[in-house]
């Protein structure tokens, strides 16, 4: 087991990578209460489109069918999970994103059994004809109360007029007749690829022993069998860098109108310090423009264009990215043509040493502020881990970043064909 103490930020984090190929790391912090562990595998919705294992032809499964595993890998045959943590006091939950699906727990007792029921329920799935087809009414019910929000509607919108042939403009649970042929098969087929050990990753954090919770790791894994590890092929539609469509209009019955403007902002596939300096970069410079105090907010703000539900929220991920500013507004089209022009005046844009100075301490300040927060770390560490970066090593990512680097980005950061917009209004205006 490899100990490595991250002295800037005083955290000592254990790890190790089992012989079945699972990578796991222990961050104790004995001071707390309660403990939080993550279970993840680096297998979202846009992966329809791979190689089985121990398969030598493409497929391409129906969309939804990672959130369908995560449904079904709680249902047990004689059995549901939930009632197993409930027992020990545990709190579980999973979720699914576009590139991960996520097992947690958090307790304050028991916290060792609680690894295992983690690791065994994940580990075991049981699949039958008759719950897949029960559990396709449930997400269908899931599905169209999601139709029903506003904010999911301008989500999906801003992101289906961005990305013309990429899987990120499908929303994550599918649609209903995309869920009605998902088989067991399916099921089985994207579990035994995407559910492999050395595809997922273990994290734990909080108030144990890293020991003894890495020997019950160990012992518990030992158990078990799996098939021989293969890299995973993935297969992605070649997607153009400007936007499908430069605007989207959706009618619904919203007592305000809702304006997204969304910033196609890459398609290429990142790893490692080329993605983590694109991701700091484009999150600072986005944070810099619309958070409370930055110039674009106070310009929308004085214009009354925006209200309490203004948002901005940028996203890079291993093969695209975007960033989404929106607001409910009474003047729609004023907000469009004004966030618009204010994002195309960017590409002349310098920052200072003083600017960026700040942009990177506000940046370490609320880094340090989140890791207060369990869920927090685990979550970021495990995200970074997957794209070949060590969350501890960001901090000094960001003091490493130079004002060149700033306007280099912010130079080609806009163009036109890059910017799109979802308005969602009322059926009765």
């Amino acid at each position: 087991m490899k100990k490595t103490i991250h002295e800037n930020v005083n955290e000592t984090i254990y790890s190790k990578t089992l012989q079945n190929g699972l990578p796991v790391f222990l961050l104790p912090r004995n001071k707390m209460s309660k403990t939080f562990a993550i279970f993840t595998t680096n297998y979202g919705s846009i992966d329809r489109s791979f190689i089985p294992l121990n398969g030598e032809n493409k497929i391409t499964v129906p969309d939804g069918v990672a959130h369908f595993l995560e449904h079904k890998l709680f249902e047990k045959e004689d059995r549901d999970v939930f009632a197993d943590f409930g027992k020990l006091g545990a709190s579980p939950n999973a979720y699914t994103s576009f590139t991960k699906t996520a097992y947690l727990f958090s307790a304050t007792n028991h916290i060792k059994e609680n690894v295992e029921i983690l690791l065994d329920f994940v580990q075991s799935p049981y699949f039958s004809d008759d719950s897949v087809e029960k559990e396709k009414g449930i997400i269908e019910q899931e599905i169209k109360m999601y139709e029903d929000q506003a904010e999911n509607r301008s989500f999906m919108g801003t992101l289906g007029a961005m990305f013309k042939h990429h899987p990120v403009n499908i929303d994550i649970a599918g649609t209903v007749s995309s869920i009605y042929q998902i088989t067991k098969e399916d099921l089985y087929t994207c579990y035994e690829t995407f559910y492999h050990p050395s595809n997922m990753t273990l994290f734990i954090i909080g108030n144990f022993d890293p020991h003894a919770m890495m020997e019950m790791i160990e012992e518990n894994q030992k158990k078990k069998t799996f098939q021989k590890r293969q890299d995973i092929q993935r297969f992605f539609p070649d997607e153009p860098r400007h936007v499908a469509k430069s605007e989207y209009r959706i009618q619904m019955p919203v007592s305000r109108p809702r304006m997204t403007i969304g910033i196609k902002e890459s398609v290429d596939r990142l790893y490692g310090d080329e993605y983590l300096k694109k991701d700091l970069l484009q999150s600072m410079i986005v944070d810099y423009f619309f958070s409370r105090g930055g110039k674009f907010y106070q310009k929308l703000y004085q214009d009354r264009l925006i209200n309490k539900s203004f948002f901005f929220s940028p996203s890079l991920e291993r093969n695209y990215g975007y960033t989404l500013i929106g607001s409910n507004t009474d003047k729609p089209e004023q907000f469009r043509e004004t966030l618009m022009e204010l994002l195309t005046g960017t590409n002349n844009y310098q920052f200072s040493e003083e600017e960026v100075s700040l942009m990177k301490r506000k940046r370490i300040g609320k880094m340090l502020k989140q890791m207060n927060s369990l869920e927090y770390i685990a979550n970021e560490f495990t995200h970074y881990h997957m794209l070949g970066i060590d969350f501890f090593d960001i901090m000094p990512r960001v003091h490493s970043l130079t004002t060149d680097d700033f306007n280099e980005f912010i130079s080609e950061w806009i163009s036109e064909d890059k910017l799109t917009s979802c308005l969602i209004s009322s059926e009765n205006k």
